[in-house]
């Protein structure tokens, strides 16, 4: 007996269907079937009862959701037959199947943001695909904490594209605002489910940071992308140099190695593209890198500083010390130093010695005071000109 018995629900015997589209199309002919009901039982008291149009409508609505003012009453068989069909069938079924229904359906929406298969409908957000092998909460809150602090980007949605967290994301992240989606981003299809056509950037992180092999992984990725023409909007990060060539070919966006302890880095490849490879080259000693030197600086202003290792080809100034061992980075331009000593980006390859810097600085002493007697001297100059006018005039 139980065999031929009908399931309850569509979803019982159409396991392959999503179960959230069988849910709103139950909800949508339950509404329908209650309109219909509702419309007739309108008509019904309108023609049978020694009521108007609107106060059909009215007895309808109150008896519909059981109220009942009493204000107004079926007093014809038929209008008080039609009324318990009504109050039966339409507020005690139907509108009980209907809020059965949206809170299952609640549920189930619930459940699949949880689990990352909710598809969001998005625009102008952040998509960053794979997860860090270690520390990937804490890589994605600083990421998102350092993305907030930029004015324009200060309320953009990021979507992790990601096959971690299928649980759920840690609450941390969700106080982030980051929502996820459970794939992977060589899949087509979870592309899709992310809107990447539709996103201001995409981030692809290296599966394994200190695996040059997944580089594969990503140069799949950006191959995709750019047959999308997306490759544009990519930042990617790439594990060996040696394959730098072969995603600049691609026409990606920006291309810089994993730092899992800055994700600084990848932010500013995001907001300001270019400054990245400046933060990049720091952690790089065959290029550039912050040297320190130690001298003392007690005449000379920061522009001072600045173009007298700039014209000698020494470096940039990036930050000076002062004599209670605080590194000063943004000092103000035209008051003079007090510290001892500086820090400057130079060559890594040809690293000035502290007594290059201090020649430096001594022979732009030199420039300066030779400018400030040849400043002195046309002023006097001008003055005794225009004495001299005026004793010949007078």
């Amino acid at each position: 007996m139980m065999r031929n018995r009908r399931p309850l629900n569509p979803e019982h015997y159409q396991p392959n269907l999503p179960m959230g589209g069988l849910i709103r199309k139950r909800i949508r002919r339950l509404f329908t079937t209650l309109g219909l009901l509702v419309t007739a039982q309108i008509l019904v008291l309108w023609a049978a009862e020694p009521l108007s149009f609107f106060d059909a409508v009215w007895l309808t609505m109150t008896t519909l959701v059981t109220v009942g003012y009493g204000d107004y009453a079926p007093v014809t068989a038929v209008g008080r037959i039609s009324t318990i069909a009504l109050m039966f069938l339409g507020s005690i079924t139907l509108l009980t199947l209907i809020v059965s229904d949206y809170i299952e359906y609640r549920f189930y929406r619930r459940e699949r943001i949880l689990t990352g298969r909710w598809i969001y409908n998005m625009k102008d957000h952040i998509v960053i695909i794979n997860t860090p092998r270690s520390g990937g909460e804490q890589y994605f809150m600083r990421f998102a904490t350092q993305i907030r602090s930029v004015p324009e980007y200060h309320t953009a949605p990021i979507m992790l594209l990601t096959r971690q967290f299928p649980g759920g994301l840690p609450a941390e992240l969700r106080d982030c605002g980051m929502v996820h989606f459970h794939g992977a981003g060589n899949d087509p299809e979870a592309l899709k489910a992310v809107h990447a056509g539709s996103a201001r950037h995409i981030i692809i992180l290296a599966s394994d940071e200190s695996d040059p092999f997944s580089d594969s992984l990503t140069f799949d990725i950006a191959h995709r992308l750019t047959e999308s023409n997306l490759g544009n909007k990519a930042t990617i990060e790439c594990v060996s140099d040696a394959n730098r060539e072969r995603f600049k070919a691609l026409g990606v966006h920006s291309i810089i190695r994993p730092v899992r302890t800055y994700p600084e880095i990848m932010v500013r490849a995001v907001v300001a593209p270019g400054s990245e490879k400046v933060l990049e080259d720091m952690f790089n000693y065959e290029r550039d890198h912050p040297h320190r030197y130690d001298l003392e600086l007690d005449d000379l202003t920061w522009a001072d500083i600045v173009s007298a290792l700039v014209r000698h080809g020494i470096g940039t100034a990036l930050a000076y010390i002062d004599h209670q061992d605080e590194v000063v980075c943004h000092p103000e331009t035209n008051k003079e130093v007090e510290g001892k000593g500086l820090i400057v980006l130079v060559r890594s390859t040809d690293t000035p010695e502290v007594s290059v810097v201090k020649e430096a600085l001594d022979r732009y002493r030199d420039f300066l005071a030779q400018w400030r007697s040849m400043h002195e001297q046309n002023k006097q100059n001008a003055e005794e000109d225009a004495e001299t006018d005026k004793a010949g005039s007078s």
